[in-house]
């Protein structure tokens, strides 16, 4: 998609893969507990040893910063560092996060009282429970154990929300079967397991209505599911208010922020889903792409009241190469798309399973990927994965906007592109999408 205002692929591949992540450091760090271990690894072994205290509830899970430090071995500085490349996360955030996710489990899995799974998932008392996890979920505990036997829930918006450019986004391609919107309503099409159901979300002044239509009644777990899906839609997953305290300090973002304070970045619903989005985008304007993305829903996906769900892996999986050849895909991009779908698929690849780990090895999972360069992977890791910061470096119109705000001789290569994002972190993905949005206005 060599021009789309929201999303913006590069136009050449040699631009994707000249682009690199942030390297680890060259030395491995020493490991206290004998030995020496990398900080991907120490990061995996950190989040697999806290997340399995929080599902024990025996209240030992760290619950602070400094417990962490002390978890994993680091001094505070050093686990800042830590969770800020991995996890692109302050520990403070990481660990809020983690806690109400464990709440949210006990929650939809248990009788236990709010002030009980307030002390299982490590919050001083039930007030602080609340708090958090109303400004994580977007609605009380209470609601969410509602879930378990509902088909609609309401989630609270954060003041200044801009609904404007979250409802631009779903709408990118007006005639999908996968999503629509119908004024302040958007209506995506999911599959699951037990069957394909549609979320709708209306979105009001304060508070969006979430409403799930299905001819069968979901289970707490799938609902809990479509919870999290329609916080990633809304763009309710990230910390826009310390993003824009950062960027009020650059004079370059500071002016295209203060346009738009408030925006945020919405996500696909999947990760896979913004991987196939991204294979077939891959070279070609929106519009195409968009075509493309059509013929495999037609192909590979399962329909439900006049829609149709983005394919699960193993349904696209399933689809031969010629298939997708006689819709104008090119060999090439078939081969990705197929190849990418059945390592999934056979489980070489949990994509779904990549924003609980760490973003360096996210990307190296990705790009070993055949077809995949940095530019896909970046692209993959900030819309699906929603990791906080992700500069798709080889994208023309990431390069095009900087280009435009910092009054450059010419347009940036990426190398230079990778240089003048970097004051942006770790809000590397906002600061691309508030540059992306600087783009569409000015055309439009």
């Amino acid at each position: 998609m060599a021009r789309d205002d929201s999303d913006t692929p590069p136009g050449k591949r040699s631009a994707r893969k000249a682009g690199r992540a942030r390297a680890e450091p060259a030395a491995p760090q020493a490991d206290p507990r004998g030995g020496d271990i990398d900080g991907a690894a120490r990061f995996a072994a950190l989040a697999t040893q806290v997340r399995a205290a929080f599902a024990g509830g025996s209240g030992e899970a760290p619950v602070a910063p400094s417990a962490l430090a002390r978890a994993a071995g680091l001094g505070r500085g050093a686990l800042t560092a830590l969770l800020r490349t991995h996890a692109h996360m302050t520990p403070a955030a990481w660990l809020a996060r983690e806690r109400v996710r464990s709440a949210a489990r006990r929650l939809l899995e248990t009788r236990d009282s709010v002030a009980d799974v307030a002390v299982a998932a490590g919050f001083a008392g039930e007030a602080e429970l609340r708090r958090v996890f109303l400004a994580l979920a977007r609605l009380s505990p209470e609601d969410y154990r509602a879930l378990a036997r509902a088909d609609a829930f309401v989630l609270r918006l954060p003041a200044r929300y801009r609904a404007r450019e979250v409802l631009a986004y779903h709408a990118r391609d007006p005639e999908s079967p996968c999503e629509r919107v119908d004024g302040a309503r958007v209506f995506k099409a999911l599959a699951a397991p037990d069957g394909p159901a549609i979320l709708e979300i209306e979105l009001g002044a304060r508070r969006a209505v979430c409403r799930v239509h299905s001819p069968r009644r979901l289970g707490p777990a799938r609902m809990g599911r479509l919870h999290a899906i329609a916080l990633r839609m809304l763009g309710l997953t990230a910390d826009v208010a310390a993003f824009e305290s950062l960027a009020r300090r650059d004079p370059h973002l500071a002016p295209l922020v203060a346009k738009r304070r408030g925006l945020r970045l919405p996500l696909t619903p999947t990760v896979f889903d913004a991987l196939c989005w991204a294979i077939i985008g891959q070279q070609i304007n929106l519009a195409f792409a968009s075509a493309l993305r059509r013929e495999m829903l037609a192909l590979a996906g399962e329909r439900i009241d006049g829609m149709i769900a983005h394919p699960t892996p193993a349904r696209l999986a399933d689809v031969d190469v010629s298939a997708l050849a006689a819709r104008r895909y090119s060999r090439s991009k078939a081969e990705y798309l197929l190849d990418t779908a059945r390592a999934v698929a056979a489980g070489a690849l949990d994509c779904e399973a990549l924003a609980e780990g760490s973003a360096v090895t996210a990307e190296e999972s990705l790009t070993k990927l055949r077809g995949i360069g940095i530019w896909t992977a970046r692209y993959v890791l900030m819309r699906g994965a929603g990791f906080a910061d992700c500069a798709p470096v080889g994208d023309v119109a990431l390069a095009a906007a900087l280009h435009k705000v910092t009054g450059s001789a010419a347009r940036p290569g990426p190398s230079e592109v990778e240089a003048l994002m970097r004051p942006f972190a770790p809000y590397r993905s906002l600061a691309t999408f508030h540059l992306w949005a600087s783009l569409r206005e000015d055309a439009g």
